[in-house]
């Protein structure tokens, strides 16, 4: 067989069927998610719940708390985030894409610090031993506590963040053995490569209507 095709499966071949359905729904609903975004549809955030709840759940069971409170988090801001793009005066949505502005900026770099220090202290508190790979979950869960709450604003910059996260997250899940929702990662950064031109085209036509 392909080395490739067998890296991903054999992980797999010990896993309760259960978890494989789980992780299968998180995959598909999990891209869904994305590709509404991408066009900007509030969709995203119903399918995106489906699978950052799942996903939650199957942290927690394997003992990842980094990954499990990052998907909680997308869990509540999901909430925020339908809320606020659903949000409209006189039939038009009220929420417009657009860049962050310094103040935006600033608050995303707190929350990026402040992610990963929370998550550190986590850790500490439940005595988990952390090793190599949950300092980069610390990592990439700062940049996705503020990717995700750029989403909720309609910030381009959300899909830079996603991007940079997204390719971190690949080669982290691989070698965890979670090879859906690694190969799931890699669907996201084309997507998110994609939503960036997307989103970005909407601001320049924004500028040349205004």
């Amino acid at each position: 067989m392909n080395p490739i095709f067998d890296f991903f499966i054999d992980a797999y071949r010990g896993k309760e069927n259960f978890v494989i359905i789980l992780e299968a729904i998180v995959f598909i609903s999990g891209i869904a998610s994305v590709w509404f975004a991408k066009q900007q549809n509030i969709l995203a955030y119903p399918t995106g719940l489906v699978a950052t709840v799942i996903t939650v759940y199957l942290f927690l069971k394997d003992g990842l708390l980094g990954d499990m409170m990052m998907n909680f988090y997308w869990s509540v801001m999901s909430i925020y985030g339908w809320w606020n793009w659903s949000r409209k005066k006189a039939g038009e949505t009220l929420v417009k894409v657009t860049r962050t502005n310094a103040r935006e900026k600033s608050i995303g770099i707190l929350l990026f610090f402040g992610t990963i220090l929370f998550n550190y202290a986590v850790y500490r508190f439940f005595e988990y031993d952390i090793a190599p790979s949950n300092y980069i979950d610390m990592v990439t869960s700062g940049i996705f506590f503020t990717a995700m709450w750029y989403m909720a604003l309609k910030k381009l910059e959300n899909w830079t963040l996603w991007i940079i996260a997204d390719l971190i997250t690949i080669p982290l899940y691989a070698y965890r053995g979670w090879g859906m929702l690694s190969f799931q990662y890699v669907i996201f950064t084309v997507l998110a490569v994609q939503a960036y031109l997307l989103w970005k085209k909407s601001i320049d036509k924004s500028l040349q209507t205004s």
